[in-house]
Formats: structure tokens, sequence, C-alpha cells
């Protein structure tokens, strides 16, 4: 085995679990603990906060009220997390709940309704195999700004499962139970994001082209 290979598998059995981290909070009141867990999962956290709201200040506020529930929570030991579940999985939930009241009383957000009539297996007999890599629109740098904006125009649905994958990190297990729909919906839900954005990127394109002949 290589030096860094080892030096490697030694970090990773000194590094502390979420759980261990959230034991030593919540039966030994360890600050530094809990500040461990915020700064592993801040990122990812604060990062679908943002692509939620658009609006850096309003996610910090968000950011700083989810986690001041996730002390209240940790503190008086309450049902809704526990130690078999996945950490990052249970703040996203706090997380979602908090952008939603947020945008909600802008109404700026419209409830999807959880009782849909349509076959979810029909979102795979409609849709075309070409759609390009998720990576592929996500990390074109250049294009990060007009990128936004399309996210922006993706129904509600749409937008947010888009975030919780490619933000948070989430399989399309774990975005089913958050969000409170099948897997397969949530697939259908990022193909169709996905499309949708490739149309309107390709869209603009062409419109770039048009203006260039002109």
């Amino acid at each position: 085995m290589a030096f860094s290979e080892r030096v490697q598998g030694d970090l990773k059995r000194f590094t502390p679990t979420d759980e261990s981290l959230i034991s030593a909070y919540v039966e030994n009141g360890d600050e530094r603990a809990f500040r461990m867990l915020v700064e592993r999962h801040q990122e990812r956290v604060f990062g679908f906060l943002l692509g939620m709201v658009r609006d850096r200040e309003v996610a910090n506020d968000l950011f700083q009220e989810t986690f001041i529930r996730v002390i209240s929570v940790l503190r008086k030991q309450r049902a809704s997390y526990t130690q078999q579940g996945r950490f990052l999985g249970w703040i996203l939930k706090i997380a979602r709940n908090a952008a939603l009241d947020h945008l909600r009383a802008r109404k700026r957000w419209q409830d999807v309704s959880n009782s849909s009539t349509e076959d979810e297996s029909s979102y795979w007999d409609r849709l075309p195999d070409d759609i390009p890599p998720a990576d592929t629109l996500m990390h074109h740098s250049e294009q990060k700004e007009f990128l936004n904006v399309c996210i922006d125009s993706l129904p509600p649905e749409q937008r947010e499962v888009l975030l919780l994958r490619h933000e948070a990190d989430l399989t399309f297990r774990e975005i089913g139970e958050l969000t409170d729909c099948s897997i397969n919906t949530a697939l259908g839900r990022m193909r169709y994001a996905l499309l949708n954005l490739r149309r309107m990127m390709a869209s603009s394109e062409k419109k770039d082209l048009t203006e260039v002949g002109q």
C-alpha cells in the first residue's frame, strides 16, 4: 500500500462521524463538536439555500435560522432526528422548510400538489434519450449567470430537485424522502429540469447567432 493511501486511511479512521459529533454535543455540551458539524456541511446547505432564494443576504439569514432550529431540536432531543438518520438530509429538510416559509411569505412559491394524476412511468416514454449529462450544464462557468436565470425560470419542483442534487449532493432516494415523492418522480423532475435548461440555453444561442447575422 502506498504511503499516501495509508495516510488517507488513518485520517479516515480518526475523522469523527456526524453521529459521534452529535453525541458529544448533546451529551457533553461540546460546542467544538457542533462547530465541526456546521463546518462540515455548511457549503452544501448554504449552496442549496442560495439556489432557492437567489439572495446571498437572505440565504445567510436562512442558514443561521436553520442551525438555530437544529440546536433547538438537539438540545431538546426531539424525535424529529434519530441517530439512525443521515444528518445532512435532516439538516436540509429544516433548511428546505425555512426556504419555503420565506418564499411563501413573499408569494413566490406555488405548492406542488401531492395528488398527481399523472402516471409516473410516462416520464420515460415521453423524454428523449439525448439529454446532456448534468455536469455539462452545471459547470459552464462562462454561462453561470445566464444558467442561474434559466434555473430560476424552472417550475419550483424541478428547480428544487436540481438544487438538492447538485448543491446538496443528495441521492434521488434521499431527495424523494425529503420532498415527499417517489424516486421515479424525483428522477423525472430532474430529467425535465435538464431538458428545459437545454432548451432555454439552445434558444439563447440561436438568438445570439441571429443577432450576429443581422
